[in-house]
């Protein structure tokens, strides 16, 4: 079960990989930057927005919305007047789990692109 998560993460991780890489060189080719310049910046962003995620993921609180259909009245009453509709509830033991379980891919994931564009920069000299 394990070597089949590590596999996932691995092939999630490639893919996010490679398509940051080949958006980072087309947009760096728009804007007239070298290619390692662009792969870097394009791998230090994607991590970045990555990391992010994983904060705002994980910080979700334990209330979600009960009901989202506009037609019940007890959907009627207003839980965040500026969000939308609905009656709170608590959340279920596998939502929390899902949550931090998500947050921690988006975390992994973010730390894994931002160690690529650290091997690739090219301005730090690793050895």
């Amino acid at each position: 079960m394990l070597l089949a998560a590590l596999r996932r993460f691995l092939l999630l991780s490639l893919g996010i990989s490679l398509a940051t890489a080949v958006c980072a060189l087309l947009i760096g080719l728009l804007a007239g930057a070298s290619l390692n310049r662009a792969l870097y910046l394009g791998f230090y962003w994607i991590g970045a927005l990555a990391l992010l995620a994983g904060i705002f993921v994980g910080s979700r609180g334990p209330i979600r919305v009960k009901s989202e259909s506009r037609g019940s009245s007890i959907s009627s009453v207003p839980f965040f007047p500026f969000f939308g509709r609905g009656v709170p509830r608590w959340a279920s033991q596998e939502e929390q789990e899902e949550t931090i379980n998500n947050s921690a891919v988006f975390v992994a994931v973010g730390i894994v692109l931002l160690l690529i564009g650290f091997l690739v920069d090219s301005r730090i000299r690793l050895f």
